[in-house]
């Protein structure tokens, strides 16, 4: 089947009770046994509710993995595929993650003996140098948030595989339409489904996607013990919005090649970073490793000053964290999505006091450019 149809109607047939064409939402938290020792496939709906559960086939499908989970955000979800791991396990992760991913690392998973190395993935012969011999796990964020750096993922699935090494991929950027990262060599897919996948910024959840049994079964086995579980109404949400995700998709694209166009001929715009543009570096591989360029986005402004200024004058493009959203959302990365960071730490990273990013929305793309340009009017 192709992409849409699958979003549509992967792993939710209709119900065979009511023959009602959406999953309903099982809203219980346990289940009658017929008689001792015979159930009906639920027992209790922190281990599996019916809901969440198409929501798991749905998603399994359109990453083309083995299995998929469905975590209460998408930092349940890295977290539980962190606890694959053990103490004294080396991870190397790329530089310049969502902030939300290094703050887990190092506040948290480190004080249990994790060990964390972070270095630029985009030339995969910089973790090739990171690798120890405790090392079992890469986390790989391509696009990164916010600066828009990819990452090579055959060329680093062909470092992590020979090693028994687990690739992780967070591909809440792209989503399954525009990348597949476990055909590409990767082993967990985990995803915020707060952002494209559920696309209306009413539901907060994660996933995480195995191309494997075996490390389907440990982590299945790790959501139920941990209980971090999506519920089953933004279970419900999601499956929603997956099923339009394929139209969606190509419209936050197609509004975000013109926006990032617009904001690279603007003279008040220093620098803008989208795939999608032919003088970004990695321009060539976004082609040959994904199907499209996405709806993200960031442009550099040259000063907090002048971030001020657009960020308090646009109107149309909500001032907010989050994205994927059917509506345009902006925000400061520097003193809102990667506020846990030093200032030296972002200045390094590029992630300065003028960056702006922008989740580009399905609005028509005309009323963008003017909300943009009368904002960018107040630099």
């Amino acid at each position: 089947m192709g992409f849409a149809t699958d979003a549509i109607h992967a792993g939710q047939p209709p119900d065979p009770s009511t023959g009602a064409v959406v999953v309903p939402i099982y809203q219980t938290s346990t289940y009658v046994h017929e008689e001792l020792g015979k159930h009906k496939g639920y027992e209790y709906s922190r281990t599996g509710n019916p809901t969440r559960a198409a929501l798991e086939r749905n998603l399994a499908v359109l990453e083309g993995g083995h299995g998929a989970l469905a975590f209460a955000s998408g930092m349940a979800a890295t977290n539980a595929v962190l606890t694959l791991l053990a103490s004294g396990d080396h991870v190397v992760c790329c530089e310049g993650a969502y902030g939300g991913t290094p703050r887990l690392f190092n506040a948290v998973l480190n004080n249990f003996g994790l060990q964390f190395s972070y270095v630029d993935t985009t030339r995969p012969e910089n973790l090739l140098q990171a690798l120890r011999p405790q090392t079992k796990m890469v986390f790989v964020e391509t696009p990164t948030n916010p600066l828009m750096k990819l990452t090579d993922l055959a060329s680093v699935a062909a470092i992590t595989r020979p090693r028994q090494i687990l690739l992780v991929v967070d591909n809440t950027f792209l989503t399954p339409f525009f990348q597949k990262p476990l055909q590409l060599g990767a082993d967990i897919v985990v995803h915020s489904t707060t952002k494209y996948l559920n696309g209306h910024s009413d539901g907060v959840g994660g996933a995480a996607v195995l191309a494997r049994e075996e490390e389907y079964s440990r982590l299945k086995f790790i959501q139920n013990a941990a209980g971090a579980i999506l519920g089953p109404f933004d279970s419900w949400l999601v499956l929603r919005g997956v099923k339009t995700l394929a139209i969606r998709m190509r419209q936050h694209e197609a509004n975000a090649l013109v926006v990032a166009k617009y904001l690279a001929e603007h003279p008040k715009v220093k620098q803008v970073f989208y795939p999608g543009l032919a003088d970004h570096p990695q321009y060539d591989l976004a082609r040959q490793q994904t199907r499209g360029f996405g709806g993200m986005m960031s442009f550099e402004t040259g000063s907090l000053e002048n971030a001020r200024a657009l960020l308090n004058r646009v109107r149309l493009c909500s001032l907010g964290e989050s994205l994927g959203g059917v509506e345009s959302l902006i925000c400061h990365p520097a003193t809102m999505t990667h506020a846990y960071f030093s200032e030296d730490e972002r200045q390094r990273l590029g992630i300065t006091q003028g960056l702006v990013r922008l989740s580009v929305g399905i609005e028509d793309v005309e009323d963008l450019l003017a909300d943009l340009e009368q904002a960018l009017g107040g630099i």
